[in-house]
């Protein structure tokens, strides 16, 4: 067995990642938008002790299609805030870690900077980031300030047309990061006094305009937020092309990839290497996680899972596919495929319920159970950041005077 601890996330989207998962018998469509909706699901997370959970979001309604807006009513439409869902949870929750997506796109770094940060905060070291860019042309009009690519049917059928394409998007994606990092430095660790004494609360000297000038914006600083309690909460990005490799190599401490069996795993993790190698990122001081995806739809006897699928399929009107591999199957034969990939060079996945809370449960009763049953997974959470969960150093504060 391999002596590494195997990483498990878990990434939820309203009903399910199938479209169709707010019809199954066990959904609540009528609560996808409250508070306890939510709670329940990370809660039953947490009780399977998962390394994190990631929230996905959005800038306009969802769509079947990745690149344009559509008029259908038959799927679930809306979500709620990613970021302030996960300060909301952070509250209810004591170990899990929290990732929610945010658009770099149309969002100034500066306040998401803040966001995440008060996320770290709110959660005692637990924070992550996904930041997203905007593939589709139609949200630029919810803002009205530019306008970004429109692609067409025949490159969303490619991953590297599609990051050709957005190239310009992902450069200004990296600004966005490297701000936020600055930012989160911007306060030394010890900044505060808060001597009621002498009045003072606040060492001047200790906070740092970051003066940042890039291609895209130039941003001042310091921060509004006191640095997080993790120095620089995790930054998490899923990729699919050269392109969204190299941006996850420059700034990423995990990267969520897509293989569909174990030589697209090694192949993959072979081109991050590349990007990290291109881009001069020293993965032995820098570590980068590398997390496969996987759509999951879990039953315990054998062929339920892919009847219940289908049962989906027939109420959308299309056989679902995914970016990632649609697994269905039992609890043992996924332990047996996750085992299996993790040879390739993985540290973890995060797998995509296909319905919930259906499949969630699956994952956290059944799934991690057995992956315990193998030694491969924990048997209780460790104490510390979610930084320190995933074996990742806590980075020195660049503004710092080194002693």
């Amino acid at each position: 067995m391999n002596d590494r601890p195997l990483h498990l996330a878990v990434a939820l989207d309203g009903a399910g990642w199938h479209p169709a998962a707010w019809r199954s018998p066990d959904a609540r469509p009528d609560a996808l938008f409250t508070p306890g909706y939510w709670a329940d699901l990370v809660a039953e997370a947490e009780r399977g002790l998962l390394d994190l959970v990631t929230f996905e979001d959005a800038l306009g309604p969802q769509s079947a299609a990745p690149h344009r807006p559509d008029d259908r009513t038959d799927q679930v439409r809306g979500s709620l805030d990613a970021v302030l869902l996960a300060s909301h949870l952070a509250l209810l929750t004591t170990h899990i870690g929290l990732v929610p997506t945010v658009n770099v796109t149309h969002t100034e770094p500066f306040h998401v900077a803040v966001g995440i940060a008060t996320l770290d905060h709110v959660s005692e070291g637990r924070a992550g980031w996904r930041p997203q860019i905007a593939s589709r042309a139609a949200d630029a009009a919810h803002f009205g300030r530019r306008t970004t690519p429109q692609l067409t049917d025949d490159d969303v059928r490619d991953p590297e047309r599609i990051a050709a394409r957005l190239r310009p998007l992902f450069a200004e994606a990296t600004d966005v990061v490297e701000v936020a990092r600055r930012l989160w430095d911007s306060w030394e660790d010890d900044a505060e006094i808060r001597d009621t004494a002498t009045g003072r609360f606040l060492d001047r000297d200790k906070l740092h305009h970051i003066d940042f000038e890039g291609a895209y914006f130039s941003v001042k600083g310091p921060s509004i937020t006191p640095r997080p309690p993790q120095g620089q909460p995790v930054v998490a990005s899923l990729a699919h092309a050269s392109t969204p490799y190299e941006f996850a190599a420059r700034g990423s401490d995990i990267v969520f990839v897509t293989p569909f069996d174990r030589a697209g795993a090694k192949a993959i993790l072979a081109q991050v290497d590349e990007a990290a190698d291109r881009v001069g990122r020293d993965l032995r001081d820098r570590p980068l996680r590398r997390f496969a995806d996987v759509v999951v739809f879990l039953d315990d006897a054998s062929g339920a899972a892919a009847r219940r699928k289908e049962h989906l399929d027939a109420l959308d009107g299309a056989e679902y596919t995914s970016d990632a591999l649609v697994f269905t199957g039992t609890p043992g034969e996924l332990a047996d495929l996750l085992l299996d990939w993790r040879a390739a060079g993985l540290d973890g996945f995060r797998l995509r319920p296909g319905a919930v809370p259906h499949d969630l449960s699956a994952i956290t009763r059944r799934l991690v159970p057995e992956l315990r049953r193998r030694g491969a997974f924990r048997s209780a959470y460790g104490t510390g950041t979610l930084r320190a969960r995933l074996g990742l150093p806590t980075p020195r504060n660049r503004y710092a005077r080194q002693v």
